[in-house]
């Protein structure tokens, strides 16, 4: 979920291109063109563990009261077999199938059909049709923005099912967890493959695709960068928002009605969990619009890695403080209540305001204040598949004049706050710091690489400038 891009803005000069211009400016955007034995050794260890490792973690909440080292010793020691722990394993049923079918629709139908009115109405935010960035190949694609609409309907029905209609019982959600976890599994597999295939035999650009030869790592990473169908459903916009995002709070709020009923009260830190990630998850679609800017719309294209990841990976591993925190109810001291959401609230405002200096910066093209001066930048040029020139200004102000992304450590630090609530005794609650660490340390390499190919020696100038990645004076 934490991720900034560009805005490809400002001037254009356009001219004929040679053919060793397209080759170079194909290199500037998105994944590889060639797969080296390192990337393909990486795509299958991910491909072959990553359900795994979600499987593992899930069960062992269920079957081990969220110890990851006791399944293993009973396998080590021959306590347990394979086979006795995946026998107890829930299995999918007709009732999860269901749930998990009824939610992805009603989650297309807001995607779809249900055009946004909050931008109507919400000073400051913006919603409805809204254009994306240019894509290699020169094309700007347009998005109907109405995630915050989708999570305020779906939200609203759900407190009014819990107060008044009562269909369906709150913790309907953590009661069929693992049965809803094969679900997500088929539609992040079937979503992946048909992706794979669309890129392959229709796809919405064929000048938007790339292909190296290997089916692995295409399967991974995605053939076309802005796989759609009509004119409005967007693959990666809908997976990497909806449906696992607006689920998000919905799983917490789930995990807290469990607490209420096996103890009779929701803790103090399962409140800081739903609070802090919730603030999160509202950031997010409250700023929408400004997402189609970040790396997952402007550079990823659309495959296993977000198919499979945002079903999957994302809701399932990215909830684990409030699961853990139905099995182990953590009463926290005031201190330590007030000490956790300071930090949650100090990474926030860092992850906000860094993001909205580089927005205002882009948006008035740098005619504008950053902490009461006129910012500094350096300006950089680069080129489109079909030859266009762009220029970029890159900010050396405020907080990006700390850090080339401060962003993501306001993230860090509002990740770490999650964790630190579910106390010290599981290391399974801290999985998601020790997984944003390497996530975001990996995207900042993974965009530096690219920038350094999109800007040539302008990049070098511009990290000279700012010296550092994340932390001041130390990386």
């Amino acid at each position: 979920m934490a991720a900034h891009q560009e805005k490809k803005l400002a001037q254009e000069r356009k001219h004929k291109p040679s053919q060793n211009d397209t080759q170079t400016s194909q290199a500037q955007w998105g994944r590889a063109w060639e797969v080296d034995w390192f990337s393909l050794a990486s795509i299958l260890f991910l491909l072959l563990f990553a359900p795994l490792i979600v499987y593992y973690f899930i069960m062992s909440c269920d079957q081990y009261q969220c110890s990851l080292t006791d399944p293993l010793r009973d396998l080590l020691t021959g306590n347990k077999h394979l086979s006795d722990i995946w026998n107890k394993t829930p299995p999918l049923t007709y009732q999860a199938a269901g749930i998990y079918s009824l939610w992805v629709a009603f989650q297309v139908v807001l995607y779809v059909f249900v055009p946004d009115f909050c931008h109507k109405f919400l000073p400051g935010y913006v919603g409805g049709v809204q254009e994306g960035a240019v894509t290699p190949a020169g094309v700007v694609n347009k998005y109907e923005i109405n995630g915050l609409q989708a999570w305020i309907i779906t939200h609203v029905l759900w407190f009014a099912n819990a107060y008044y209609f009562h269909f369906f019982s709150p913790t309907i959600i953590f009661d069929n967890w693992i049965p809803l976890l094969w679900c997500a599994n088929i539609l992040g597999y079937a979503v992946s493959t048909f992706a794979m295939i669309k890129g392959y035999f229709f796809p919405t650009n064929a000048k938007d695709c790339k292909f190296t030869g290997n089916f692995f790592y295409d399967y991974m990473m995605g053939i076309e960068f802005n796989p759609r169908i009509g004119r409005w459903f967007d693959f990666k916009l809908f997976f990497n928002g909806r449906p696992g995002i607006v689920a998000w709070t919905l799983i917490n709020l789930s995990y807290a009605a469990k607490q209420q009923e096996l103890y009779g009260q929701v803790t103090n830190s399962m409140i800081l969990v739903n609070v802090l990630q919730g603030i999160y998850v509202l950031d997010f679609f409250w700023n929408e619009a400004w997402y189609l800017k970040t790396i997952d719309i402007c550079h990823d294209h659309f495959g296993w890695y977000l198919g499979w990841g945002d079903c999957v990976w994302l809701p399932y591993l990215y909830t684990l403080q409030g699961l853990y925190l139905v099995y182990h109810p953590i009463q926290l001291g005031t201190a330590s209540a007030v000490g956790v959401l300071m930090l949650g609230l100090i990474g926030y405002y860092i992850f906000r305001v860094t993001n909205h200096q580089k927005d205002l910066f882009r948006r008035t093209d740098g005619n504008c204040r950053i902490w009461g001066k006129k910012p500094e930048y350096i300006e950089c040029s680069y080129m489109s598949v079909d030859g266009t020139k762009y220029y970029s200004k890159l900010m050396t102000s405020g907080f990006w004049g700390w850090a080339r992304h401060f962003n993501y450590t306001g993230d860090l630090l509002g990740s770490l706050a999650y964790c630190l609530a579910c106390g010290f005794a599981h290391i399974l609650p801290y999985f998601y710091i020790i997984y944003m660490t390497i996530l975001l340390t990996h995207r900042c390499i993974r965009d530096e690489h690219r920038c350094s190919s999109k800007y040539g020696k302008d990049w070098k100038h511009y990290t000279a400038a700012v010296p550092y990645r994340l932390i001041p004076g130390v990386f």
